[in-house]
């Protein structure tokens, strides 16, 4: 039976008749009544009509919320006010900048041109709260957790994709999909480090082999290759192999997709029609409250969403038959000895539930995991001294070729810190949202706010979207100095440190509170463990600029702005996660083995 979630278009067609309908009807009643013919005119007044009620509904809106702000101590938000009705322009504006400009440029200029660190980007009338404040996300993820949830929006955006799944589902329904996951992610598993060892080594080996061909590598492509087949294997128990699958050659022309390339086969199909999902999902947010009026006869998402059932059916039923044929012979199987998706089906009887959990699960661990590798390899290959301090803690640890343990990844603290700056520049997720439920609140006071003389919390109305930019918190300047734009792992371990640990809100790379990363542990571990066997091998990183599609590197005038735009060498892009545009290719350097 379809969630009501997926009934976003009667919700829309409601919101019509009450926006665009109801003025011009009720037009129709005053003037049949006052027998008033208006002729020519009429088509002009009945639009007039709808654009005053607008108007009208906007300004109570903002006397109510003002007033309520009054009461409660508060301040309002500023509100981006274009020069076009319903905010079009700032719309338009917020499209090209998509396109062109350095990801968060545009809110940030906002935030900049407002003085304030949130505002209040109303388009068409509707409420679009954004902001780059730690307090508030704090608010949000933690301390006001209750008043806070994933909401109708994001559900009616991505229930065709990921459904009920832990990402999409709120409450109870939440609860239930966090107790179910829990126990498989509680600890770390010796199996997971087996996993790593055997797909670390076959995309070394790739690696190896491209060197020797004095050959450059894309290696978004190959880490999402990586950490899609350990994923598979750890929770669907199948071997993908998609590493050993048709991979990109330098000067190769078109086939390739923001997150990788994909094999023409049944996986193929499965691994697209998951990142163009994501894409869709991420251009329906962009569209703002009235997204659906793109979907009314088709929605895009169908299609990807039959493929991605066609590709993970069959596994469900097969391990589902299986229950039972272990149930009849007497026959458990423990949370350490099973795969994610036998640990599910041992939960529950219903494909559904399995399916939206499994797949909410591996956008998790494939896409954050890769984007995390992604940026370490552009990092190391910018900064050569961190490459040779780096392999110089893991070859004092570990050695040039034995398999690192869990307390060898304990124990290395300039290998944290890398990992950690990286998830502080490039933030798997740069931006993330919230709704406030239906009864208003107030963010509490920040001292982040770029008005020293508006220090006040600051009002939220009931049902308001809140678009949280994590890149952008991850970056502030008040935060986190003057030098926040600059890699440099020692601020994790230098006496700035302390900032961090004073606030340690202020870095949510794996989100924060009650809905914190459950599979965190997994992708640092396997991010650590790859990371270590790459340099053991590997001393030198060259990016191959040559090699980037068209429309991949940062135009020139990037060159000119202030920050990281200035000296970035990557275009980065999001399609609900971070990635490289059109990739990352990188030459490597093979180690002398001592």
């Amino acid at each position: 039976m379809p969630h009501p979630y997926s009934h976003y278009r009667l919700r829309f067609l409601h919101d019509i008749l009450r926006i665009v309908v109801a003025p011009s009807a009720s037009l129709s009643l005053l003037l049949s009544i006052a027998n008033v013919r208006l002729g020519l005119l009429a088509f002009p007044c009945h639009v007039a009509s709808i654009v005053i009620a607008a108007c009208c509904r906007n300004w109570y809106n903002d006397f109510r919320d003002r007033q309520a702000a009054q009461q409660m101590g508060a301040r309002v938000v500023p509100v981006v006010k274009g020069k076009w009705p319903g905010n079009l322009d700032v719309l338009l504006k917020f499209k090209k900048a998509t396109a062109s400009e350095y990801l968060g440029d545009f809110f940030l200029s906002l935030f900049e041109e407002h003085q304030s660190t949130i505002v209040n980007l109303r388009m068409l009338g509707a409420n679009l709260y954004i902001t780059m404040d730690e307090e508030h996300i704090k608010h949000m993820m933690a301390t006001g957790f209750n008043q806070f949830w994933r909401g109708r929006r994001q559900k009616e955006r991505m229930e065709v994709f990921l459904g009920d799944g832990i990402f999409n589902r709120d409450d109870e329904q939440w609860k239930l999909h966090r107790m179910m996951a829990r126990p498989f992610f509680a600890k770390d598993r010796i199996s997971d480090f087996e996993l790593f060892e055997r797909y670390s080594d076959s995309t070394l080996s790739i690696i190896a082999s491209r060197t020797s061909n004095q050959s450059a590598v894309e290696v978004q492509d190959l880490f999402s290759r990586f950490t899609l087949d350990a994923a598979s294997e750890a929770l669907f128990g199948q071997k993908l192999d998609t590493l050993h699958g048709s991979l990109p050659r330098p000067g190769q022309k078109g086939g390739l997709s923001g997150k990788g390339s994909a094999p023409m086969d049944e996986f193929g199909s499965f691994a697209q029609a998951f990142e163009v999902s994501q894409e869709i999902i991420v251009e329906r947010t962009r569209r703002g409250y009235y997204w659906p009026v793109f979907q009314l006869f088709k929605d895009d998402v169908e299609p990807h969403s039959k493929a991605i059932d066609n590709f993970l059916s069959p596994m469900i039923s097969r391990v589902l038959e299986n229950k039972q044929h272990m149930r009849k012979a007497g026959l458990t199987s423990s949370v350490e000895q099973s795969t994610f998706l036998e640990y599910l089906a041992d939960s529950t009887d219903d494909p559904k539930v399995i399916r939206d959990q499994l797949l909410n699960i591996l956008l998790a661990s494939r896409d954050t995991t890769s984007s995390l590798l992604t940026f370490v390899t552009y990092f190391m290959a910018l900064h050569p001294e961190v490459v040779q301090r780096l392999r110089k803690e893991i070859l004092d640890q570990v050695g040039s070729d034995r398999a690192p343990t869990f307390d060898d990844i304990r124990n290395m603290r300039y290998l944290r810190a890398v990992i950690h700056e990286t998830l502080r520049v490039f933030p798997p997720v740069p931006q993330n949202q919230r709704e406030c439920r239906n009864k208003s609140t107030v963010f509490p006071k920040s001292d982040r706010t770029y008005r020293s003389n508006e220090n006040h919390p600051i009002y939220v109305p009931a049902n308001t979207a809140m678009l949280f930019t994590t890149i952008l918190t991850h970056r502030n300047k008040a935060l986190w100095g003057s030098d926040a734009d600059v890699f440099d792992p020692d601020r994790w371990l230098d006496e700035r440190k302390s900032i961090f640990t004073s606030n340690p809100l202020m870095f949510t790379p794996f989100s924060a509170g009650p809905r914190i990363c459950l599979g965190q542990n997994y992708a640092l571990n396997e991010a650590s463990y790859f990371l270590v066997r790459l340099l053991q091998r590997f001393d030198s990183f060259t990016l191959a600029p040559e090699f980037q599609p068209e429309g991949s590197l940062p135009p020139e005038e990037w060159s000119h702005a202030k920050g990281r735009t200035a000296i970035e060498r990557l275009r980065p892009s999001f399609a609900l996660t971070l990635y490289a545009k059109g990739g990352l290719w990188v030459r490597f350097g093979r180690a002398e083995q001592s």
